[in-house]
Formats: structure tokens, C-alpha cells, sequence
């Protein structure tokens, strides 16, 4: 169930989805949410698994491209709801955070703008202890340690 229902939000996400198939990932929640946490779409390929920031405009404001919108309070709030998703699926995959920007002619409806940040950003690593780090993703959330094993 999509919870957008602005017109240039819905566009914006199906362009989205459209761009993650194309390069081989299977979209499996939109707009998946955890308490005030919200993702706007979660996809998989074999090896990863991504969290994607949907943002969509019909102009750009200033002359900010539409995924200059991202902050650093919708980043950590992006992290906190991938931690959660994590925990709660007991997923395994190597995570990634992208920001896809669309704009959208308010007119037409046509896109007339699309662009996949990819990996646009990493959580800032924590670990338990000084050199306990090996190389694999580990984050603190809650004060818990959510990562992967080898």
C-alpha cells in the first residue's frame, strides 16, 4: 500500500521503480514504514539490498536538483528506518543508501529530469570495541549492534 498520494510523489516513485528494474533489482516495499520511520523504497538483487530516497519536484527550486533535498536529519532518519527493516527481516544482504531525483513537467506529467545517486551515502561506522571492526557493515542503532558475520 502506497501511503503517497501526491500526483508528482506517485509519478516520481513509479520512475523510480522503473529505473531499479532496469539495473536488475526487485523493488519489495514502497513506502515501508516502522513506527514514524519511513523508506520509500527498498530493493534487492542477489548481493545487496538498497534503501531508496524518492524525491520529485516539477521545478527546481533555487536551482537545487531534486535530490540536493536529502539532509543530513533525512539521512540518519533513512539509517534508523534501514536498521529497523534490517532487525525486523533478519536480512543479510549488503545494504546501500541512494537518493533517485525526478522532476516532473507539472503540465504534461512527462519526466523531464531523472537521476540515481547511487550508494549517495554510507551510515558512519560504530563498533562494539577498538579493532573489533573486520570489514563488514555494522551499525548502532538504539543501542544495539546490527551487522553481519562472517
Amino acid at each position: 500500500m502506497s501511503f503517497v498520494t501526491d500526483p508528482i510523489g506517485i509519478l516520481g516513485e513509479e520512475e523510480a521503480t522503473k529505473m531499479l528494474k532496469k539495473k536488475g533489482f526487485r523493488v519489495t516495499e514502497h513506502n515501508w514504514r516502522m513506527g514514524h520511520l519511513e523508506v520509500d523504497l527498498i530493493a534487492e538483487s542477489r548481493k545487496e539490498i538498497v534503501f531508496a530516497e524518492v524525491k520529485a519536484r516539477t521545478t527546481t527550486f533555487g536551482n537545487m536538483l531534486p535530490e540536493e533535498y536529502v539532509d543530513e536529519n533525512k539521512k540518519r532518519r533513512m539509517i534508523a528506518a534501514a536498521n529497523a527493516y534490517i532487525k525486523h527481516k533478519q536480512i543479510t544482504k549488503t545494504p546501500r543508501f541512494d537518493i533517485i531525483g525526478i522532476l516532473v513537467d507539472a503540465k504534461t506529467n512527462e519526466i523531464t529530469y531523472r537521476n540515481h545517486l547511487e550508494n549517495a551515502f554510507q551510515p558512519q561506522v560504530r563498533t562494539v570495541s577498538s579493532g573489533s571492526y573486520n570489514g563488514q557493515w555494522k551499525w548502532s542503532h538504539r543501542n544495539k549492534t546490527i551487522g553481519r558475520k562472517r
